[in-house]
């Protein structure tokens, strides 16, 4: 029996296009029987944030970075193409329209391909984002936890 491939990847972009690459090459590697872990850090950790507004307990400048941060991966931003808030919107609409699936469905399919998806802890207390904010079945871990991955890993990405 021959030892499973993997990949790894550092999502520490915020915009929605980068994140939708990193999920389709994880989707893709998991397809190919790799094990997969995404590494999420400082605005890359806002694709696991859970839609819904939350109300945990937190300090002043928790609550004014969490205002400030897109709550989901459907509210995260173009990297380019904003046109005044038109952008996503238009980007949106041609992937539709090509059966292209959505980031937020890309999210729920790694999640069913058992890829793992690590939440920087030492980002989430820089931030001020609380684990209840997360999505269901997040791991959580420092920068050891993805090194550990990193060192068995045949691929490491940093998007």
């Amino acid at each position: 029996m021959t030892e499973k491939k993997k990949t790894n990847i550092i999502l520490f972009s915020g915009e929605y296009d980068k994140a939708m690459a990193a999920y389709i090459i994880a989707n893709g590697a998991a397809a190919y029987d790799h094990d997969v872990t995404i590494f999420h850090t400082f605005w890359g950790l806002n694709t696991l944030r859970k839609d819904e507004k939350l109300m945990p307990k937190k300090s002043f400048m928790e609550k004014m970075f969490g205002k400030m941060m897109p709550r989901g991966a459907e509210k995260l931003p173009l990297s380019n193409m904003q046109f005044g808030g038109v952008g996503p919107k238009l980007i949106k609409s041609v992937m539709k329209k090509h059966n292209a699936m959505p980031l937020k469905d890309l999210v729920s399919m790694a999640q069913e391909q058992d890829v793992t998806l690590l939440a920087c802890t030492m980002t989430m207390d820089l931030l001020g984002i609380k684990e209840e904010e997360l999505l269901d079945n997040i791991e959580l871990g420092g920068v050891a936890a993805y090194i550990a991955e990193g060192e068995e890993g045949a691929i490491n990405l940093f998007i």
